[in-house]
């Protein structure tokens, strides 16, 4: 803790520590509201966690329903976040989430650069949770016009291979869902896509990157560019080290920057931005379910937990810190980040696997919910980390998987090197197989041959996958009559490793529903505020739909820059 009290060398109203959607959301409104405000960003990219990601924001009774024709309540809202958390958030964060997050978003959708597209056929994660929509609480930013940035558009952190076809060209949620599970007009449209990147000639000989980008560089572009307009500076590689307590109240913070050592304070109030602790081992050790490592996560390797343990020193609490974004991901060699899988594990002729060749879970449930179940159900007798996804050349032909194209557009031959390196295992039986992965091969082929009796009834008894409107969502409407479920039967056989991953971890700073940080005896430290993932979600232990990250982070910046001018 710093209470000396001597001159800082910069002074503004709110000072943010950190570069993410949340974070830009906080700056610019504390702004509108008449602050000076500065944004600090400890790397050498801007962007954060949500620059990579797809960026979707899960806000219910949005504004934007009523235009694709699915009406909301607060009182449906209020049901759905009570159902899906489950008392795992305190009800003034929940209220104020349901509350404020619609005014933010309009907000962002009026006065900034933000364009945002309504999802109405992307069901929420629990259908079966009162209160739950078929669709339109979660919205996606449209393609963005990356030229508006110029050279700036450079110091913009990556986005995530995945969320891009060969680890280049930007495609929405929608255009994804297209592509990978073989609608009419997918491939098309992917042409079209690639086509535009190409002929971006004249940008090629400078980055690979695509200037139409879409999902987490798209809005963070947006918000960026709206930063720009307003002249609010972002200051890049400027860690934030140790946060200035004078009196009681948190009044700025020491940082480093251009090597020496700043202070810079906060008249209003400083906000944490800065994301949670998934690039720490250390932390992960120590807090999350084990087996884990920081390679399985598919979030900002740099978030590295520091506003955490700097909220610590001066007596704020934790909350959720053995929780997380979860998901399945692959770890594919050569790749920084390992790849979420969402889209492939609810496509049909696939199951996920155990050690023992059984499958334990339902593959097409929210992806919080497979890891769950890898944990849950991991044992000496039967592991599930790692876990198996198994599919057979029907799949591979028609589908991607992983960085891998579909078969029909990129052969076995063409992707040679990922299966000399091991990543990925092909036989011409499911018992050459097993012998590959080291899973039990009599498991396994029951479990097929489960699989392939329920794709002929469509009815999963054991984990009822394909039975919700969300499941369905991700699988092949072609496929009748499950279209999440068909039959694993055509050699050759293919399995890749699958781990307990994440987007970024959920436990932070504890916070009331103004985003202001408590004491670990719940009182409020004035002066400081934390929104993101550097805060216990206001999600709880659940993930109600796609957007429950972003959304929430959005909307707490927005809560916490009023907060802090007054407004």
């Amino acid at each position: 803790m710093d209470t000396d009290s001597t001159s800082f060398d910069h002074t503004v109203d709110v000072l943010v520590v950190g570069s993410g959607a949340g974070a830009m959301t906080a700056a610019l409104r504390a702004h509108d509201e008449g602050g000076r405000t500065l944004l600090i960003e400890k790397s050498d990219r801007y962007g954060g966690s949500s620059a990579m990601s797809s960026c979707l924001l899960w806000i219910p009774n949005n504004h934007l329903m009523a235009g694709v024709g699915v009406p909301d309540t607060e009182e449906e809202a209020w049901s759905y976040l009570k159902g899906t958390t489950a008392g795992s958030s305190s009800d003034d964060g929940l209220r104020a989430f349901m509350e404020k997050g619609p005014e933010a978003l309009r907000y962002l959708d009026e006065k900034t650069h933000a364009e945002f597209v309504s999802l109405p056929e992307y069901s929420d994660y629990y259908p079966r949770v009162e209160g739950s929509k078929p669709g339109g609480r979660s919205v996606e930013p449209e393609h963005f016009d990356a030229r508006q940035l110029g050279d700036d558009f450079l110091s913009m952190r990556d986005q995530n291979p995945q969320m891009q076809v060969m680890g280049r060209v930007g495609m929405t949620a929608v255009e994804a869902r297209m592509t990978m599970t073989g609608q009419p007009g997918g491939m098309m449209l992917f042409a079209k896509l690639c086509l535009k990147y190409a002929f971006d000639l004249r940008w090629r000989f400078r980055s690979p990157r695509d200037r139409n980008p879409s999902g987490g560089n798209a809005l963070i572009g947006m918000l960026r560019l709206s930063l720009m307009d307003r002249e609010i500076p972002l200051w890049l590689e400027a860690p934030a080290r140790e946060l200035i307590v004078e009196d009681g109240r948190v009044t700025g913070v020491v940082a480093e920057r251009n090597g020496r050592t700043i202070r810079i304070g906060a008249t209003r109030g400083v906000i944490l931005g800065a994301g949670g602790f998934e690039g720490n081992q250390a932390m992960r050790e120590k807090y999350l379910p084990k087996p884990t490592r920081k390679e399985w996560s598919c979030g900002n390797p740099e978030n590295t937990g520091d506003v955490i343990e700097m909220g610590q020193k001066i007596g704020a609490g934790v909350d959720l810190m053995d929780d997380a974004w979860w998901g399945p991901t692959t770890v594919v060699p050569g790749e920084d980040l390992a790849r979420f899988l969402v889209i492939e594990k609810s496509l049909p002729r696939s199951i996920l696997v155990n050690k023992a060749g059984s499958r334990f879970t339902n593959e097409a449930a929210p992806y919080i919910d497979i890891v769950n179940a890898m944990y849950e159900k991991d044992s000496p007798g039967s592991p599930c980390v790692p876990a198996y996804f198994v599919f057979d050349a029907t799949y591979r032909k028609n589908y991607m998987c992983g960085p891998l194209l579909q078969g029909s557009a990129q052969p076995d031959w063409m992707v040679r090197k990922l299966f000399k390196q091991g990543y990925i295992k092909k036989a011409n039986t499911l018992e050459e197989l097993a012998g590959q992965l080291g899973v039990d091969a009599d498991g396994l082929k029951d479990s097929v041959a489960r699989n392939n009796e329920y794709a002929r009834t469509g009815k999963d008894p054991e984990f009822q996958r394909g039975e919700t409107i969300y499941d369905r969502y991700y699988g092949d409407a072609k496929v009748e009559p499950n279209p999440c479920i068909g039959p694993i039967d055509t050699a050759p056989f293919y399995a890749i490793e699958a781990f307990p991953g994440e987007l970024g971890t959920k436990g932070g700073l504890t916070v009331d529903g103004r985003a202001r940080v408590l004491t670990e005896s719940g009182d409020v430290i004035p002066g400081l505020y934390a929104i993101g993932n550097c805060a216990a979600s206001v999600m709880g232990r659940s993930y109600p739909g796609a957007g429950a990250t972003i959304g929430p982070a959005t909307t707490f910046g927005y809560v916490a820059a009023s907060d802090a001018m007054g407004a």
